[in-house]
């Protein structure tokens, strides 16, 4: 009689529906943990759109002097049209000055280094413009010798017409002006003495109904020669033109 074979203490493995086999009565094996990747992995969020640039300060005061140098630039340009317009139309010309009479009447010096001395000229001034009229103020005249003030004196403005020469009488003179030993010495050691006269005014120029506004001129007359002899000095000589210049004042300077 054979014995009987003893049960087979493995049960049979059955087979889950997700391919994992069961075994122990069907008691399912355990899950795998999730990599690290599916662990770890952070929620979406959606990134803010880029800030708009703003447009910087520097930009905008690059761009304003850009406009400000682009305007200088035209109102240079049309003012060298209108200038030289205004050259072809009317030609203008500068007036000239000359010094056609010197006479130095006195010329004294005390004790105590004090000058009296009295200067009389005469002044041609010309206007060579066919269509512009000059508009003077006061001249400030002072006549000095190797920087030393002789005299001083003044002639009244007026208006000069077109086409048109004036003779104008001036007195330059000192009473009691203090002089240093040197410039007393200077003076008084010289047997003719070369005078500088110079003219200070304002003028302005008048074209019909329109006058510009006044500037500086400066009329300098050298090569002025008095003779001098105790007590008085006397002199007389031919014409002496004088060179004119501008004399335009910016802030504290005058050019």
């Amino acid at each position: 009689m054979e014995a009987s074979k003893p049960p087979n203490s493995t049960a049979p493995r059955a087979v889950n529906g997700n391919g994992n086999a069961t075994a122990n009565g069907g008691a399912s094996r355990p899950a795998l943990p999730p990599n690290k990747a599916q662990q770890y992995r952070l929620p979406y969020r959606p990134q803010p759109p880029p800030p708009r640039r703003r447009r910087s300060r520097r930009g905008c005061c690059c761009i304003c002097c850009l406009w400000l140098t682009f305007i200088l630039i035209a109102l240079v340009f049309l003012a060298a049209i209108a200038a030289g317009v205004l050259y072809v139309l009317y030609h203008p010309q500068r007036p000239s000055f000359s010094v056609s009479s010197v006479r130095l009447s006195a010329l004294n010096l005390s004790s105590s280094d004090l000058l009296t001395s009295r200067l009389d000229l005469s002044v041609t001034a010309r206007n060579p413009n066919r269509k512009l009229v000059f508009a003077y103020d006061d001249f400030a005249v002072s006549a000095s010798s190797r920087e030393v003030l002789v005299g001083e004196g003044t002639i009244p403005g007026f208006v000069h017409p077109t086409e048109n020469t004036t003779l104008l009488k001036a007195t330059a003179s000192s009473s009691g002006q203090s002089l240093d030993p040197t410039e007393a010495s200077h003076l008084m050691k010289k047997k003719r003495l070369s005078l500088v006269i110079e003219l200070d005014t304002r003028a302005g120029v008048n074209i019909g109904g329109f006058k510009s506004k006044r500037i500086g001129i400066r009329a300098s007359c050298d090569g002025i020669e008095a003779a001098v002899t105790k007590g008085n000095a006397t002199a007389a000589t031919g014409a002496v033109k004088c060179k004119v210049k501008l004399r335009i004042k910016i802030w504290n300077w005058t050019l």
